[in-house]
């Protein structure tokens, strides 16, 4: 015996298989294993008992406890490879570990101890040991019986519990399937909601712009006869007016042209909404234009504390633009500032920058200045700040909103920088040499409004003209229409999304030919059969060689 071994016993005839399988729980259960794991020493050693019984003349068992494991080894004489048989194999998921040593023909299992549990100490464990009377085989089938009625117990309340379970996953799959389909129905009403204040929108959108354009129309006509009479009243060869009555008649003179300037300015925001805004690029003298506009803006009299001064580089001293449309733009940006500087200065500086070509306008005040929380807000029609100020000086909200789209017709952008009390300065980029469009349209078809309105910014000189959808359906009416050199399609729209209408262009003879962009709100990904362009961070010089690359490769 080992300094670690229990106890040996024999194995010689069947009742022994038995009877070694009470004997082995009941020193299972005195080296503190639990129930469930007494129960399966027990029958992992009944099964390699048999086995081992079974292969020759007899076996011997010998238990150990070796530092926190019981140790069952099965020495059986015929030495028979029974490695492979169905007992140990069943006895090897019953235990730790289990080996079997086929020369010395030994079959050894392990049992770890319970970690929180003191197993007693050898000499107490022998002590137990020898008082445990093996049992006869009658006696091991009823406690056999016992342990499976009572596994069966156990199996039927687990079953019950399962069954509780089972029923509360039922009934919150339920709860949740009905709360699900009750909010796709309200997602596929507030679509149709959307979609019809959408239409709606566009409409009204539409009946404003045809509203503009007929009234600037027929008031025109009505204020050009007034002026007229009036330079006919006070001019050369008229009859001669008392000065009470001239200078009332040139009072309505000088209201009419002011009403006259605000039509002109209407018609033209309605002409830049729609896309109508050509310009007719020349070449102009910068350093003229510049002088024209201080000679008439500059404030007269000797009670006015606002000086106006201009300043032109000599490397702007040409450009090739619409001298009309940057005229409009830098009257505007000079009225605004000298409306809202009550001392100090206005000036207008016009500088060249080498690297992108462009003449860069800057129109800088010692004005009030605007809050910034307005900074974007000014370039919403009819817009003004308010303060005393905006309350008395004369206007309409038109002014920002207008330079800014005459800015981009131009092909440039208009910036603003200003704080409360501490003045603005605008910033007008323009091309020093307008290009003609490279392409003749574009189409922009997504349903986020502010993408659209920065992508057509960016492709303003670019593109001749741009077109917005903001679904598939209205994309697939615009292209039918006017066919684009080029489509920018958002995957995710409602009604009909980009992928559909990407099927309905394939299946189309007319539009299956046109270079498609697909708009990603994440990182671009290619395909082989379009472009991809990520709305993070988007630059016009991305937006453009993408439709640069898309349109090589279509003409490829």
């Amino acid at each position: 015996m080992t300094d670690r071994e229990l106890v040996r016993v024999a194995l010689a005839d069947h009742q022994d298989v038995f009877a070694i399988r009470r004997f082995g729980r009941g020193i299972a259960e005195l080296a503190g294993l639990r129930e469930q794991d007494q129960i399966r020493v027990a029958t992992a050693l009944s099964e390699v008992g048999r086995e081992a019984f079974a292969a020759g003349a007899g076996a011997t068992v010998v238990f150990s406890l070796e530092e926190r494991d019981l140790v069952i080894a099965v020495n059986h004489l015929a030495g028979a490879d029974l490695a492979a048989s169905e007992g140990v194999t069943l006895a090897g998921r019953l235990v730790d570990e289990i080996t079997v040593d086929i020369g010395a023909g030994r079959i050894r299992m392990s049992k770890r101890l319970p970690f929180n549990s003191v197993p007693p100490s050898l000499d107490e464990l022998r002590a137990e040991i020898a008082r445990l009377t093996p049992s006869n085989m009658l006696d091991e089938v009823r406690q056999h019986n016992r342990e499976l009625a009572a596994t069966l117990e156990q199996v039927l309340q687990l079953n019950t519990e399962l069954q509780e379970t089972n029923r509360g996953v039922m009934a919150m799959y339920n709860q949740l399937s009905a709360e699900l389909e009750e909010t796709n129905r309200g997602v596929v009403a507030l679509y149709a909601e959307l979609d019809e204040k959408s239409t709606r929108l566009r409409e009204a959108s539409e009946t404003r712009k045809r509203f503009w354009t007929t009234v600037s129309h027929e008031l025109r006509t009505p204020l050009n006869s007034v002026i007229g009479l009036v330079r006919l009243l006070v001019g050369p060869g008229g009859e001669p007016l008392a000065e009470e009555q001239a200078h009332q008649v040139r009072l309505i003179g000088s209201s009419a042209e002011t009403l006259l300037a605000l039509v002109d300015e209407l018609l033209d925001m309605a002409k830049a909404e729609s896309g109508r805004l050509e310009p007719h690029p020349s070449v102009i003298d910068v350093v003229a234009l510049a002088e024209r506009l201080r000679m008439a803006l500059e404030p007269s009299g000797e009670a006015s504390d606002v000086t106006l001064s201009v300043r032109v580089a000599d490397s702007v001293r040409e450009m090739f633009v619409d001298e009309v449309m940057l005229t409009r733009v830098l009257r505007n940006l000079l009225s605004n500032a000298l409306k809202f500087t009550e001392h100090g200065t206005v000036t207008l500086v016009a500088d060249l920058d080498a690297v992108t070509n462009e003449v860069i306008f800057t129109v800088s005040d010692t004005g009030i200045g605007i809050p910034a929380e307005y900074h974007e807000r000014v370039f919403e029609e009819f817009f003004q700040v308010p303060g005393p100020i905006q309350v008395s000086a004369k206007g309409t909200g038109l002014g920002l909103p207008y330079a800014r789209r005459v800015a981009e017709a131009l092909g440039g952008a208009l910036e603003l920088a200003s704080e409360h009390g501490a003045g603005t300065t605008l910033t007008l980029r323009v091309p020093r040499q307008m290009e003609p469009p490279e392409i003749q349209r574009v189409l922009i078809a997504d349903d986020d409004a502010d993408f659209r309105a920065l992508a057509g910014r960016m492709l303003v000189g670019y593109a001749a003209h741009v077109d917005e959808a903001s679904d598939g359906a209205e994309a697939l009416a615009l292209m039918s229409a006017n066919l684009p050199d080029v489509v920018l399609v958002d995957l995710l729209m409602p009604r009909l999304d980009g992928s559909a209408l990407l099927q309905h262009m394939a299946e189309d003879e007319r539009l299956r030919r046109i270079p498609v962009i697909t708009v990603t709100s994440g990182p671009p990904q290619g395909s082989e059969s379009r472009h991809a362009l990520s709305k993070q961070g988007l630059r016009r010089d991305h937006l453009l060689a993408a439709v640069h690359a898309a349109l090589g490769r279509s003409r490829g």
